[in-house]
């Protein structure tokens, strides 16, 4: 298991956006649980640009809708593409944490299709 501190806050991140998939009515009350405001505002800002995440990831994942997609690839992705957003870190960096967390935590074909969606949307294009 990873230890690297920058590893351990993407997973509770792309944890966080796992469970609001599934809770989307209660996501304020999810949020206020939350003990870290600096997450609680991180999250939200998150929350805030989900329709235009979710339109990077659709525009490049075409072979199924986003509704269709895994719940924990698709927490990931948009974990990363946020963060690819809102941080300067780099492109390569994002793809290589989000292979190692689809890894961890994804199916057996997580791995090859997060690294195949982020490399269209963080190396090809720009966040």
């Amino acid at each position: 298991m990873n230890q690297d501190p920058r590893h351990q806050r993407r997973v509770r991140r792309m944890q966080h956006v796992f469970a609001l998939t599934f809770d989307v009515t209660n996501q304020t009350d999810y949020l206020n649980q939350l003990k870290n405001r600096k997450e609680q505002q991180y999250l939200q800002s998150l929350l805030d640009k989900l329709t235009e995440i979710d339109a990077k990831i659709a525009q490049v994942a075409t072979e199924r809708p986003l509704s269709e997609t895994n719940k924990l690839d698709l927490a990931i992705l948009r974990s990363i593409v946020f963060e690819a957003m809102v941080e300067e870190t780099p492109p390569k960096v994002l793809i290589d944490e989000a292979v190692e967390l689809a890894k961890e935590f994804g199916s057996e074909s997580s791995p090859k299709f997060v690294n195949g969606v982020l490399g269209k949307i963080l190396i090809n294009q720009e966040c």
